[in-house]
């Protein structure tokens, strides 16, 4: 046949499978997929460059799904031409196995993921709007390791008003990632109605011309229609040409009792599914012929030829600092976390040359900007602008291909990214997050540039494994640079998330080069026996302040820096028990946050505990410095002293 007859009888086979394993899994997206069935048979049976029994192959071309719901289609391929599978051990993916879509124990997920077994995907998608940024890490990677593959990315008309769409394709144009095809399927419905008008093909394909993209658009269920617009993507050599398409589908293709609104996400069953699938082979007669030599095929990737890393040890802050005339710095005896984090970074870019840094327009102070400044890193620094949903997506899509991402920019900033970040940690992306300008101690920017909440958005993901059994992310809150640049390193070591708080001032070293960290532990600087201070980050030095007048009221504390979460509870209690069980918590965001981490720890332990928190109680507003703002937030060393002077009953005075 020819090849569009030979598309056109793949496609309907696809459909009909995703039709049947929907129906036989009581859920899913059947209509989606369908209107997918040519465009995903042209890619993966023709123009992608792969290999089935290893899709991961880093020279292997990759399809991002950001429109996750559809993935029954690619399933159905999958299946056919037997992808390697497999959380373990792999193995070819069978058709039979489609019926056990969404099973528990199924490596057929509800939406993509290549945690759950399935490598053919790079990062999970279906939290809708970020496959495009993805697609872009994929694209960055493979242009550091100089690999000349494509990246192709469909996406769903109606999640292109996701603003994150928009981010991506700014940031293509910007990096000239002319190896990334996005693929704009337009077949104009979303999940209770059409879309708007604003996301019709025309309007899509107006905005992404204004964008700077060269758009093609076709028919999407027009085989050689679709083959051409690939090829013209692949065959074009002109950096300065990006290519998207623009592909007008039918929702429910070939299936009429299925078309329309009300049929997202609900399966056909029982008589609905007998008339679809009636329909769908109707639809096939005239568009295919008879079977004849012409089969569709897949071509292999070139070979992978690895390319030898130079690197070299990494050296120690002290050594560091000298190198880079920081000495006098250094004598001083002050600096802020975040300038020893940028160090870190660039320490660790030239030791480790899979690490890579993506900012948000704020490297210069998050001091990202040592290593985007280092003519031997610069090229492996990306700056994302003011983008940071992009930005994390697109470091989950580096992680994918074997980079450590670091990301840095402003704690409060990185709440916009929660869904992204979330959706990586699901990937099981080796992703690295760096929040600067951290609590209250940021004063006279005031609440909106303050990051208040995150320890407990971020600490919540310590309280469950990953795929790997480790805490999904660790939260890391360094109290001076010594800290802060073995803590980088600790993070870049780690296989999986991390998020590490440094803050704007400069602050004195409590620590020096002997001093040793580790991811889950915590570091006792004063050993009592009537009181237990826990803290960390800025509110270390505040802490520190207080005992001295705890001291002269007769109160013996001990003084705990809490740098990581989740901890060592059993170790951190039996301190609490040398303290006749007495706790005091202190730090300078809001609660649920280390505070809650420690209560949990005593509640979980069923001993007898007397514990106080000292958090932020209400929304802070600017101040001049940060002896202010603490005064004004409660959070003042003579606040502290007050507080543990009242749990043991010692009068404070006048």
């Amino acid at each position: 046949m020819s090849f569009e007859a030979a598309v056109h009888a793949k496609a309907i086979q696809l459909g009909h499978q995703s039709l049947t394993m929907c129906a036989t899994a009581g859920s899913g997206h059947p209509t989606t997929a369908l209107s997918l069935t040519h465009i995903v048979t042209v890619l993966m049976y023709h123009s992608m460059r792969w290999v089935p029994d290893d899709p991961s192959y880093p020279t292997s071309d990759r399809l991002v799904l950001s429109e996750g719901h559809a993935v029954p289609i690619i399933y159905a391929a999958c299946a056919d031409v037997g992808v390697a599978v497999g959380k373990h051990e792999k193995r070819p993916l069978s058709t039979g196995e489609l019926d056990n879509l969404r099973k528990v124990d199924s490596v057929l997920d509800g939406h993509p993921n290549p945690e759950e077994g399935f490598p053919f995907f790079d990062a999970a998608t279906g939290s809708l709007g970020q496959g495009l940024s993805v697609a872009a890490g994929l694209a960055l990677a493979a242009n550091l390791d100089q690999i000349d593959k494509n990246i192709y990315c469909i996406i769903g008309d109606g999640e292109s008003r996701e603003g994150q769409i928009a981010e991506a394709l700014d940031f293509i144009i910007d990096k000239k990632l002319g190896n990334v095809l996005p693929i704009f399927n337009c077949n104009g419905y979303g999940q209770a109605d059409k879309v708007s008008q604003q996301q019709s093909p025309q309007r899509i394909a107006a905005k992404l011309e204004a964008t700077g993209f060269t758009v093609l658009t076709i028919d999407g269920h027009k085989p050689d229609d679709i083959k051409a617009a690939v090829d013209q993507f692949r065959s074009n050599d002109d950096p300065n040409t990006i290519y998207a398409i623009v592909a007008q589908t039918v929702k429910g293709w070939g299936c009429p009792s299925i078309q329309g609104g009300g049929w997202h996400g609900k399966p056909p069953v029982g008589d609905e599914l007998a008339r679809a699938i009636e329909e769908l082979q109707a639809t096939g007669v005239g568009l295919t012929g008879a079977l004849s030599s012409d089969e569709l095929r897949i071509y292999p990737p070139e070979e992978y030829q690895p390319k030898q890393a130079e690197n070299r040890p990494m050296r120690s802050f002290d050594e560091a600092m000298k190198a880079y005339d920081m000495g006098l710095v250094l004598k001083s005896g002050k600096l802020a976390t975040r300038k020893a984090f940028g160090l870190a970074l660039r320490e660790l870019g030239h030791a480790d040359a899979r690490v890579v840094s993506l900012d948000a327009d704020v490297s210069n102070s998050t001091f990202a900007q040592y290593f985007a400044r280092d003519k031997n890193l610069s090229h492996r620094f990306f700056e994302c602008k003011i983008a940071e949903q992009n930005m994390f997506s697109t470091a989950a899509g580096m992680s994918a291909s074997g980079k450590i991402p670091f990301c840095s920019t402003f704690g409060k900033f990185i709440t916009r990214g929660y869904d992204q970040i979330e959706m990586a940690i699901i990937s099981g992306a080796n992703i690295k997050i760096v929040g600067s300008h951290v609590g209250i101690s940021l004063a006279a920017d005031g609440p909106s540039q303050m990051a208040l909440p995150d320890i407990a958005w971020f600490r919540s993901f310590g309280t469950v494994t990953n795929h790997d059994g480790n805490p999904a992310c660790y939260v890391i809150q360094p109290a001076d640079a010594y800290a802060a640049f073995a803590l980088t390193q600790q993070m870049a070591q780690h296989p999986g998330a991390c998020y590490m708080r440094v803050h704007r001032p400069d602050v004195e070293f409590i620590y020096d080069a002997n001093a040793t960290f580790k991811l889950g532990d915590f570091e006792v600087l004063t050993e009592g026996r009537d009181l237990m201070i826990v803290t960390a980050g800025y509110m270390v030095h505040e802490c520190n302040k207080a005992l001295d007048q705890l001291d002269r009221l007769g109160v013996d504390a001990t003084l705990v820096d809490l740098y990581s979460l989740p901890f060592d509870a059993d170790k951190l209690l039996d301190f609490a028990n040398q303290n006749n069980g007495n706790i005091l918590t202190v730090e300078d965001n809001y609660g649920a946050s280390l505070g809650s981490a420690v209560a949990d720890a005593c509640t979980a332990s069923g001993d007898g505990f007397q514990i106080e928190q000292m958090t932020v109680k209400r929304i802070p507003k600017s101040a001049r410095d940060e002896d202010s703002v603490l005064r004004e937030c409660g959070l003042h060393f003579s606040d502290i002293v007050k507080t543990a002077a009242s749990m043991l009953g010692v009068p404070v005075g006048a």
